[in-house]
């Protein structure tokens, strides 16, 4: 039987929690000592990416699922996501012997898309982003009768997701702070409201990246509208209108939203591949990426970063960890401009051994337009041990006479 519910509520939580018990992962929350002492308190990492699916979508999904009667899935479900809440619907879709028709945007990563076709979901790639693909799927709803599964903005569905908020109190009773990736907002407000009913001091803060502000803008100008988005590497949290339902909750409900640049977001994932051995995507490393970098006023106690999915793939990760490792210092870009003799090209890599600087690539080209005739150009990306490394990389090779300059990642 549907459940009879107008708002999210505690209650509704724990309805949810207990429709959820034997359906979804329970997941780790893990001690991350290195980070703590980077900040200066216990940090904590609550693990949904390790959920079945490789994001906490699961749980709303499956919650709304498994709230409604039986007779009203018949015709079969429809939702629209970029990634995440596809294989969540399909997974809880696949369980209960439902047909999920799911739209997700053309530009969506094909591994994302065959992870949904695999689990038994019809895909329909249509519109430049999600929010174009959530017009087409309503109209597609309508149209066929089938039951519409709201990413964010749905009492079942963030009920669903606030059952996070409940393990992260059973686990860890005297957390101060919880940190929170924002889209549309169903995950930051299904949590903070299972956190505040029973431990109203514990502050909750949520994140967004920069390059997709709806939920920032919405609470700081107290009004919903559509704001431009931007690329970014946190697509799982790139929704350009917060939910009508989600932004009074978190409005009333949350201490603070801070917002973080791509390159911290890409950072966190490296720190969190090197560190903790987790595999997150963009939108789950948000968190860490604020608490790492200042971001957040102050963190009192206990602090829980909730990873919220690990859903990234191989290409993106690739060009993610040059991206970190580029911001982190420990990939160096130069060019430098030396006599086209004999030997010159041996000398420099002989100078960057004895500085223990190892040659990633190199370009060497006589060709290039502002080189004297006599001189090449040689452009090289060196992997270093960090930031004080590089400094050293290049004071040396300035010392030396080499006319040398620094190139952006």
């Amino acid at each position: 039987m549907m459940a009879d519910c107008q708002t999210l509520s505690y209650p509704l939580i724990q309805e949810a929690a207990d429709r959820l018990k034997k359906r979804v992962r329970q997941t780790e929350l893990i001690a991350a000592s290195h980070f703590g002492e980077q900040v200066g308190c216990q940090v904590f990492l609550k693990c949904e990416n390790l959920q079945k699916t490789g994001a906490f979508k699961l749980r709303g999904a499956m919650n709304f699922m498994t709230a409604r009667d039986r007779c009203e899935l018949k015709q079969g479900v429809t939702t629209a996501s970029a990634g995440n809440h596809a294989q969540g619907v399909a997974f809880g879709a696949d369980l209960l012997g439902v047909h999920a028709r799911i739209f997700m945007p053309e530009n969506t990563p094909p591994q994302k898309v065959q992870a949904t076709r695999d689990l038994g979901a019809e895909v329909v790639l249509t519109g430049a982003n999600f929010d174009e693909s959530f017009v087409a799927a309503q109209a597609d709803c309508q149209r066929n009768g089938t039951v519409f599964i709201h990413p964010f903005d749905d009492p079942l569905v963030m009920a669903g997701q606030g059952t996070i908020g409940l393990e992260i109190m059973h686990d860890l009773p005297d957390v101060g702070t919880v940190i929170v990736p924002i889209g549309g907002g169903g995950l930051l407000a299904g949590v903070v409201t299972a956190i505040k009913e029973t431990h109203p001091r514990v502050q909750v803060v949520g994140v967004e990246s920069v390059a997709a502000p709806c939920m920032y803008r919405a609470v700081k100008q107290g009004g919903i509208s559509e704001v431009p988005l931007g690329l970014t590497i946190a697509d799982g949290i790139a929704v350009k209108k917060a939910g009508q339902l989600t932004t009074p909750i978190i409005r009333r409900l949350v201490d603070e939203i801070v917002l973080v640049e791509e390159e911290e977001i890409a950072l966190a994932i490296v720190a969190l591949l090197e560190r903790s051995k987790l595999l997150v995507e963009g939108a789950g490393a948000v968190s860490l990426a604020a608490l790492l970098n200042g971001k957040i006023r102050k963190t009192p106690g206990k602090t829980v970063c909730l990873l919220s999915g690990g859903n990234i793939d191989v290409r993106t990760l690739a060009l993610v960890v040059e991206r970190g490792l580029l911001a982190a210092g420990r990939y160096l870009k130069l060019r430098i401009e030396m006599q086209d003799a004999p030997g010159a090209l041996a000398t420099l890599a002989a100078d960057l051994a004895a500085v223990r600087a190892n040659i990633h690539d190199i370009t060497h080209d006589r060709r290039t337009r502002g080189v004297v005739m006599g001189s090449t150009a040689v452009q090289l990306l060196l992997e270093t041990r960090g930031r004080e490394h590089a400094r050293e990389i290049v004071a040396t090779l300035r010392r030396q006479g080499y006319a040398l300059e620094l190139e952006e990642g």
